[in-house]
């Protein structure tokens, strides 16, 4: 009579053991291989963290005014809506509230330079009895905005102490497109954080760093010594972390958007006036409105 169920021989059982160990084998290494999966993804997920974080912090900064490409923020105390800050006295300025600025919100700059461009906005004649308005664009980094500083800042110095002109300046950043430190904008930067912390020392901070030319480019911790030494120790936080660069992208838009392509470029109450007649200009302009 032949056994239904053979006892398995022992080579049988040899395979059989060798497949079972072969198959524990295989499952350990899918566990081990699902691991170094699980891990990967972990390091995937956590630097994907990372950037997110970081991106709400650029967004959150660019929102509150900061960095190089901020597009919305506040504006300094001090400054009006055509971008202008406007000196009335060597140690005064005319006071105005802080405003919410909207880059995006503002039309595109024109490609091209137009002829006869009209007066920008904000740019008017005085009343009779009343100071002359001056309004100049200017870039920091500018050689001509330094020259033109250098020849007539002690006379505008007189006529703003003795009442007879404002001086307001509308600090723009043409030439950050030839600067390796965007200078023109941290420059404009600095004068907007010394407007709004310490607006006795603004005429003294554009004084020096137009005077200033000649040694080159400076770091923000520079000009944070800068403002320092004209009584703006106030303005040092602001200075060295853009506190109002969404401010001077907001200046620049304006400036290009009507028509500004140069600087200086100087209005004499409601006109342009040519650098070289700057004086005859304003002292006719006095003369006019008294």
């Amino acid at each position: 009579m032949t056994e239904r169920n053979p006892k398995p021989s022992k080579a049988d059982r040899t395979a059989a053991a060798r497949e079972q160990a072969r198959a524990l084998r295989e499952a350990q290494k899918k566990k081990e291989r699902r691991n170094k999966l699980l891990v990967r993804w972990g390091v995937v997920v956590a630097v994907v963290a990372v950037i997110v974080i970081v991106a709400l912090i650029v967004i959150n900064s660019v929102r509150s005014g900061n960095g190089a490409d901020a597009q919305t923020g506040e504006s300094p105390a001090n400054a009006n809506e055509y971008g202008g800050i406007t000196v009335t006295s060597t140690t005064s300025l005319e006071p105005t509230e802080p405003f919410s600025v909207d880059v995006a919100s503002l039309p595109e700059a024109p490609s091209d330079a137009k002829e006869d461009a009209p007066v920008p906005p904000g740019v008017e004649a005085a009343e009779a009895g009343q100071p002359v308005p001056i309004v100049a664009y200017v870039d920091v980094n500018c050689v001509h905005c330094a020259d033109f500083e250098k020849a007539y800042n002690s006379q505008i110095a007189t006529w703003l102490d003795a009442g007879e002109v404002t001086f307001e300046y509308r600090t723009v950043a043409f030439l950050d497109r030839g600067s390796p430190t965007n200078y023109s904008s941290r420059g404009a930067n600095a004068a907007a954080c010394v407007a709004d912390t310490n607006p006795e020392s603004y005429w003294g901070f554009m004084s020096a760093i137009f005077a200033n030319y000649d040694n080159g480019e400076i770091k923000n911790a520079e000009l944070a010594d800068m403002a320092e030494s004209v009584g703006a120790g106030d303005a040092s936080d602001c200075i060295q972390n853009d506190g109002f660069r969404a401010f001077v992208n907001y200046t620049d838009r304006l400036a290009r958007v009507d028509y500004v392509s140069g600087t200086p470029t100087v209005y004499v109450n409601g006109e342009e006036a040519n650098a070289n007649d700057f004086t005859a200009a304003v002292e006719a302009a006095i003369e006019a409105t008294k």
